[in-house]
């Protein structure tokens, strides 16, 4: 039905950047619409973060049963059922789903029309069924697709991306997977582990924007489970087979069943009137401020659609600045500078502020402190002694940066981000007292190597000698 709608804040797309906005402004007390079209949580619910790690779980699940020998278990080979494990996922997600359901936030507030929008104005957006609202401010959630290359022959073969390959029932005899990021790697990981072949063709490095040393980590894991990984190779042409796809490329034609398109990521714009709302944007992304503002005022965007840091933690943190920016008249400003990233491969992959190389870029000297896994006595109980700490420093111990590879980088790169952001000195993390045995203690011995030289130097040795001296 026709009609006009006043309220305080607008957002258009319900995924975590959305959704978090919404919520936080209703039970704030702001008058609240949401827009979304398609399946409320967006990516992150449905073809992203949950789908992605239930299958992760499934798939390491199987690999410690193959493994168990070292702990003088008998060992052996899982019988997989894979579409036992595809109503794993989808169980997951349908446990979560309530979380981000129209329900739930209808309840808390939030007037949600299931209808797409457009901009018709600097301070007016209209529904498909001519209902209209006009809002203080309004915040573009709409997130991102999959980035298809264009690859000749691409278009007229069947294709999975993160927005289909999780709805397979039946294992992938050969996966063929054009992209090594962090999507790639880790669907390359877990289908392995689950039976498939596969095969990573990646135009440049796997993991590119993760330090190098970390990274041949993760690389020579995959390799030893046997999935196969191609870099510099570019993909030249797609075509059809009797049993599959094959893909022509640089380095030599590949045959597989299934083929995976895991090459970035594209701005959902299309269709939101943003010339109508004096709003600047590009194909890649829709232009933001430091406030998260675009070049309308009144108009906020956020999330994956602004690029920049596509995760969902990324998106709650942006939600954050939105709400003290249009509610509160707050000058917020998105940092980004100690926004963790991790890749949850086996071992997992965190980075948080700058790497070796961006430090070097940046300060043109910093320190760089490792220790690794395999000089940690829980690691050493838990049989997973593969990977490093590495931590950045600049002037005086400051904490620049740190990257971990190793079995849970992505819960232990947490005390740094903090490290980051509160722009500590290694001081701090190498006096903090940690509980034994514990994986933790890989980053505070890391952190207590930048005394190590001084501290057992021939100066402190004749300090000791000299004050022994007085008894």
């Amino acid at each position: 039905m026709a009609g006009t709608l006043d309220c305080d804040i607008c957002v258009i797309g319900a995924g975590a950047a959305g959704l978090a906005v919404a919520a936080g402004a209703a039970q704030m007390g702001a008058s609240t619409v949401l827009f979304e079209s398609g399946r409320m949580g967006g990516d992150c619910l449905n073809v992203g973060c949950v789908p992605s790690k239930s299958l992760l779980a499934a798939a390491r699940t199987a690999e410690t049963m193959r493994h168990a020998a070292r702990f003088g278990i008998a060992a052996h080979a899982p019988e997989i059922d894979f579409r036992a494990v595809h109503d794993h996922v989808h169980g997951v997600i349908a446990a979560i789903a309530p979380h981000d359901s129209e329900e739930r936030v209808t309840s808390l507030g939030v007037e949600v029309l299931r209808r797409k929008a457009a901009f018709v104005g600097p301070r007016e957006v209209a529904a498909e069924d001519g209902r209209r609202v006009v809002a203080r401010r309004f915040v573009i959630a709409t997130g991102s697709t999959p980035a298809i290359p264009p690859v000749a022959g691409l278009a007229g073969v069947p294709y999975l991306t993160n927005e289909t390959i999780f709805d397979l029932t039946a294992c992938p005899r050969h996966l063929v997977i054009l992209g090594g990021g962090p999507m790639g790697m880790e669907m390359a990981q877990a289908h392995r582990r689950l039976g498939a072949r596969v095969t990573v063709l990646e135009m440049a490095r796997v993991l590119a924007k993760d330090d190098p040393e970390l990274v041949t980590v993760v690389k020579e894991r995959l390799a030893a489970e046997g999935v196969e990984i191609r870099e510099g190779v570019r993909a030249e042409r797609v075509a059809a087979t009797a049993d599959g796809v094959a893909v022509e490329s640089s380095d030599g034609r590949i045959e597989g069943s299934h083929l995976l398109v895991a090459t970035g990521r594209r701005a959902n714009v299309e269709g939101l009137g943003l010339e109508a709302a004096c709003v600047n944007y590009s194909t890649a992304c829709i232009a933001v401020d430091a406030r998260l503002r675009t070049s309308n005022r009144r108009i906020f965007a956020i999330g994956d659609v602004i690029g920049g840091p596509q995760f969902t933690h990324a998106a709650f943190y942006q939600a954050g600045i939105v709400i003290r920016n249009a509610l509160f008249r707050q000058p917020a400003r998105a940092d980004f500078r100690a926004m963790p990233a991790v890749t949850y491969t086996e071992p997992e992959l965190a980075q948080v502020g700058l790497t070796e190389a961006g430090a070097a870029a940046l300060h043109g000297k910093a320190r760089v402190l490792t220790w690794p896994f395999q000089e940690n006595d829980r690691a050493q109980a838990e049989r997973s002694t593969e990977g490093l700490i590495k931590i950045v420093t600049g002037r005086g111990g400051r904490i620049l940066g740190a990257g971990i590879a190793g079995v849970q980088a992505g819960e232990l790169i947490a005390p740094w981000a903090l490290a980051v952001a509160r722009r500590l000195k290694i001081a701090a993390m190498a006096s903090l007292v940690l509980p034994y045995p514990t994986l933790g203690e890989v980053g505070k011995r890391a952190a207590g190597s930048y005394f190590t030289p001084k501290l057992y130097s021939a100066w402190t040795k004749g300090l000791v000698r000299f004050l022994g001296k007085f008894g």
